[in-house]
């Protein structure tokens, strides 16, 4: 496989309760910044109206469930749903301040919560879909969650290949470390990244009227503004990458360090590192 088609590191090691979780909380802005294209463009399209109750899988810090928030008024109400305590209490403290009062959270698995209250009329998510360990059983939970009738919003990555951000990134980072073997529809970011699979899991659970629409656009890596040396320690500190490095030593660490500052200077504009991501927003009803 050549290395600009080597997928990502996969995620069942990846501990969105623990260290994971701890590293969006401390590069919050920066996470929030680059995924902002993609989440703006999936709240657009999910278009929620005055008065709806929302459920928001995979919450993170927040972010997602405020603006839902305003979008459906005072008569509505959203709960966000994250497995991981620390960014459950940020978006809990981000509320507060924005005085919130139609938001929630709770920390849980959305894979196999049990929620006591009634069905949303709609459920929603950003990229938190991808880390179920048994994606067929988590969707059919998320199926109980959504009245009859109602509708799922949700984006996933498309494949690594036709992500330059991601694909780059690992083919500079696979000149010095040995990156590990995919395992396919693992849980990990690029776990829902064949259209088919996800219209198989949505029917399976319970959904019909699936369907796709593909988003292209550029990714600010490191979030907008970002100079290469702020991109390059983003890859270090914050991403899935940075736990391969920790482990590398110091002069593989070096040189990985050289090539992405080199790679992401290629991709300098005037508000910061831009390369090209690609993604796809699944709709459905319950």
């Amino acid at each position: 496989m050549a290395p600009a088609e080597k997928p990502i590191l996969d995620s069942a090691a990846e501990d969105w309760s623990g260290e994971m979780g701890e590293r969006w909380l401390a590069n919050v802005d920066r996470f929030e910044g680059m995924i902002a294209p993609v989440g703006q463009a999936l709240l657009e399209r999910a278009a929620f109206r005055d008065g709806e109750r929302v459920i928001d899988i995979g919450c993170g810090a927040g972010a997602t469930s405020l603006d839902i928030a305003k979008r459906i008024g005072a008569r509505g109400a959203v709960l966000g749903v994250d497995i991981s305590p620390v960014l459950i209490a940020a978006a809990e403290g981000r509320a507060h301040v924005a005085g919130a009062a139609n938001v929630r959270f709770r920390c849980a698995d959305a894979a196999t919560a049990s929620l006591d209250e009634p069905p949303f009329d709609r459920a929603f998510s950003r990229f938190g879909v991808m880390f179920f360990a048994d994606a067929r059983a988590a969707f059919a939970n998320l199926h109980r969650f959504v009245r009859r009738g109602g509708r799922i919003d949700f984006s996933v990555w498309a494949p690594a290949r036709e992500n330059a951000w991601v694909a780059q990134t690992l083919a500079a980072i696979g000149q010095f470390v040995a990156l590990p073997a995919p395992t396919p529809r693992a849980p990990g970011p690029f776990a829902l990244d064949d259209p088919a699979y996800v219209g198989e899991l949505l029917e399976g659970a319970g959904f019909s009227s699936v369907a796709f629409e593909t988003w292209r656009g550029d990714q600010p890596i490191g979030g907008p503004g970002a100079t290469p040396e702020e991109a390059v320690a983003f890859v270090f500190d914050a991403m899935s990458f940075g736990k391969m490095l920790d482990e590398a030593g110091t002069d593989t660490r070096a040189k990985v360090r050289g090539k992405l500052l080199e790679l992401y200077t290629r991709y300098r504009a005037s508000d910061g590192i831009r390369m090209s991501g690609t993604a796809y927003f699944v709709t459905a009803r319950s």
